[in-house]
């Protein structure tokens, strides 16, 4: 089986500096990939250039393969094909994210119609939104009609973060790469999203990117793991073997910290 995403020796510099240096994993499809490290770390640069949509002044050099196809080097255009068809993005932040001068329905109702142009479905404005309001409902948006015709500021962050999953879920992609997509929500809209994520990612037979700074977060979500530090990975492995075993002294600092916080809440009053 063909890796979806093959990352071999990406480095990343902007100005003589090395953001990133030789960052090598791959993800097959079906496949739940962790990709955790403190802020800075080169968590989202990694994803960024995973879709070919790094900044001006950034210059990536080795080689991404998504589907196969070379990601470095190739012209925007010819990477147009390949973003929501084979690989979709949540972001951490929805409010950002999502476009506040537009409609939660129409927002999705513009990833439904360039799926249904590029597949050869219908178009009309009553498939599209009858294809919105299924994808609100598959997120677990409540009053899904009453969401598709609020604007972004009207609905939660929790609710927000949902419409971007289903933006992305319109594409049908193979590969899901979620960027921090808890860090802006509380304790228990986090544990709702993560369990939606997984629910769709096995349902649908998504591959999945995950990017996090939160180990305990990371532990429940995917399958293996890539501890990043400073642009460089310092440990890989099975998510089990990596959090019980860690090797890199890097690691053992992170899973020591989440382990003292966890203690910390068990002792709280």
């Amino acid at each position: 089986m063909s890796p979806l995403l093959d990352i071999e020796g990406l480095s990343i510099h902007a100005g003589g500096k090395a953001l990133l240096s030789n960052v090598s994993f791959s993800i097959l499809p079906g496949e739940r990939l962790g990709l955790i490290g403190e802020s800075g770390s080169g968590k989202s640069l990694t994803a960024l250039a995973a879709i070919g949509l790094l900044a001006d002044g950034l210059r990536p050099s080795g080689s991404i393969l998504l589907d196969g196809k070379q990601v470095i080097g190739a012209r925007d255009r010819d990477l147009v094909p390949l973003r929501g068809a084979v690989a979709a993005v949540v972001f951490q932040e929805p409010l950002t994210a999502l476009d506040p001068l537009m409609k939660i329905g129409r927002q999705v109702g513009e990833a439904v119609r360039r799926r249904a142009r590029r597949d050869g479905g219908a178009t009309d404005a009553t498939s599209v939104m009858s294809e919105v309001l299924d994808l609100l409902d598959q997120v677990a948006l409540p009053q899904p009609q009453r969401i598709a015709e609020s604007w972004p500021h009207e609905i939660s962050g929790g609710q927000r973060q949902r419409a971007a999953i289903a933006m992305a879920l319109a594409c049908k992609p193979k590969l899901l790469i979620a960027d921090e997509p808890t860090t802006a929500l509380d304790v228990t809209t986090q544990a709702e999203i993560l369990k939606l994520l997984g629910q769709l990612v096995r349902e649908r037979n998504m591959a999945l990117l995950f990017i996090s700074h939160d180990l305990p977060v990371v532990a429940g979500a995917v399958d293996r793991v890539v501890v990043l530090r400073h642009g460089r990975i310092v440990e890989h492995g099975p998510v089990a073997s990596v959090f019980r075993q860690p090797i890199h002294e890097y690691t053992q600092s992170l899973v020591a910290a989440a382990r003292a916080f966890d203690n910390a809440l068990e002792i709280a009053p």
